[in-house]
């Protein structure tokens, strides 16, 4: 399960790659552009109404900078299961193929299935 998300990149939290530092470059961007943009409304340079293609323009950047970085040094998060009864299910599944896994490259064969009596029914197995 180690190579869950091998194939592709995921964004990390954790990760000080380039590639993910880039992410947190967006807001900050967008909010010094929406000031300058501000200031130069209050200064009347330049009414807000005719320059925020310029915060489309910075958006697409950031964009870009984003998709382009290096991904050097990147490390992938850990796969996230959900708590309860689907992480239960989830770790059975898990457990159940590694030993399948195990068993196969060993040549033991397969386990037939099992049946769980129950105390209360007029069934006699056995």
């Amino acid at each position: 399960m180690a190579d869950y998300y091998d194939d592709y990149y995921v964004r990390n939290r954790g990760c000080r790659c380039p590639r993910c530092a880039a992410h947190w470059l967006m807001g900050p961007a967008i909010l010094v552009t929406v000031g300058i943009l501000f200031l130069l409304q209050q200064l009347r340079i330049i009414d807000f109404g005719r320059s925020f293609p310029i915060l489309l323009i910075v958006i697409g950047l950031i964009k870009i900078a984003q998709r382009t970085a290096p991904d050097m040094g990147h490390v992938q998060p850990t796969p996230y299961y959900p708590p309860g009864a689907l992480a239960d299910q989830i770790r059975d599944d898990i457990r159940r193929r590694t030993e399948e896994n195990v068993a196969r490259n060993m040549g033991i064969p397969p386990q037939g299935p099992t049946i769980e009596s129950n105390p209360g029914s007029e069934v006699k197995r056995g």
